[in-house]
């Protein structure tokens, strides 16, 4: 079996994240099987959808975690040419979502599973999938808590998310908040009696948007990103009944997309602080039980990677590459990062294919990644343990 044939399966699970993965671990997990490879599974708290963790290799400390995520962006909406869980290919590329992000990556890392085994590894390799990236990174910190338990404690974890197998070293970070805005309702013909939800929620999204312009006339700046600063955004708003009714309730979502090495916790306290001192004071004259909540939902942190440790000298020797990239993407790797894993993210494909109609992946990608895991398997002993 070809990682093309693996990646024919795995498009063919519909695992948008609103959705169980369970048929697409098993399908996995059968795989390893008959490669005579064992897997563990971390359930949910609904038991719909798992996490997988194998090891290949001996029973140690060090090697690598080969990590990605099993969940894929909704189709609904957007005008596909081809049926997007079917894997189809026209002109050297093979169309489907999730075929750059990121199950080519996986695709490739089980087709290398034999060549791992056949190579004696003197460190493990660790597989380890994950879900519900897409909605915030949400699913990993779990995985991350089962692995801590076990005492594992891996040298080191290449995240495959869609890099044209560059290295990526560094990207942003993302902290999110739903935003909750209680006013009073009225009728319309006597306004000023009543507390507008939407009013007063547009006055927050505008203090997030002046705070939003400041940084990116003030900063602080790392300009190998692009934008070269934290961004906040509001990216959904819900509000009202009726047009001649003040609106009681207003509900936004706020994203911070902040520079690694920036805290947002801060900034979420100024618009807190905002809602708090400015607005919620106004509100209260009119009706005391009116009010403004902001509920963080997703906190995953930048990455930051050390340019000279052993995984980046390692990757550089493998891709013949002596560059590296920053993005202003946020993936798992700064979940693995914060959990001590010298982390880079480096995967077959590219991002500007991600979450698009008629996603896909050039095979000559495929190719390059299977010469990359060849590379790897021969280079493990390589890597130095993690110090203690």
């Amino acid at each position: 079996m070809t990682s093309r044939d693996i990646l024919a399966h795995l498009v063919g699970f519909d695992t948008v994240s609103s959705k169980s993965n369970l048929a697409l671990i098993d399908w996995v997990r059968g795989y390893l099987e008959r490669h005579g490879i064992g897997s563990e599974l971390i359930h949910d708290g609904t038991g719909t959808k798992a996490h997988l963790w194998a090891t290949i290799g001996p029973d140690r400390d060090g090697g690598i975690v080969l990590s990605g995520h099993t969940d894929v962006v909704p189709v609904e909406g957007q005008p596909w040419t081809s049926d997007p869980f079917t894997l189809t290919e026209r002109d050297g590329r093979l169309y489907g979502r999730g075929t750059a992000d990121m199950k080519g990556f996986i695709a490739v890392a089980l087709n290398a599973v034999e060549r791992f085994k056949a190579a004696a590894l003197d460190r493990p390799v660790h597989l380890a999938l994950s879900y519900d990236e897409e909605i915030g990174c949400l699913g990993v910190p779990s995985l991350l808590e089962a692995i801590r338990r076990r005492g594992i404690r891996p040298a080191a974890c290449i995240v495959g998310e869609p890099t044209m197998m560059k290295l990526v070293v560094g990207h942003k970070g993302v902290l999110c908040a739903h935003g909750h805005v209680r006013g009073f309702e009225c009728h319309s013909s006597t306004a000023p009696e009543g507390v507008n939800a939407v009013q007063y929620a547009a006055r927050v999204i505008d203090f997030a948007r002046r705070e939003s312009e400041r940084r990116y006339r003030e900063g602080p700046f790392d300009h190998r990103f692009s934008p070269p600063s934290t961004t906040l955004h509001v990216g959904t708003v819900q509000g009202g009944t009726a047009f001649n009714i003040v609106p009681r309730d207003c509900r936004f979502d706020l994203e911070i997309r902040h520079l690694p090495t920036d805290d947002p916790h801060p900034i979420l306290q100024s618009v807190e602080r905002y809602c708090r001192e400015v607005l919620e004071p106004e509100m209260h004259a009119v009706a005391p039980d009116t009010g403004i909540t902001l509920s963080v939902f997703c906190d995953t942190p930048g990455l930051v990677a050390d340019p000279d440790s052993d995984i980046v000298t390692l990757l550089r020797r493998i891709t013949g590459d002596n560059d590296s990239f920053v993005v202003a993407y946020t993936t798992e790797a700064g979940h693995f990062s914060r959990d001590g894993y010298p982390t880079i993210v480096c995967g077959p494909g590219s991002m500007a294919q991600g979450h698009k109609p008629d996603e896909f992946i050039e095979l000559s990608q495929l190719v390059a990644a299977d010469r990359f895991m060849e590379e790897l398997a021969g280079a493990l002993g390589r890597i130095s343990r993690p110090q203690p």
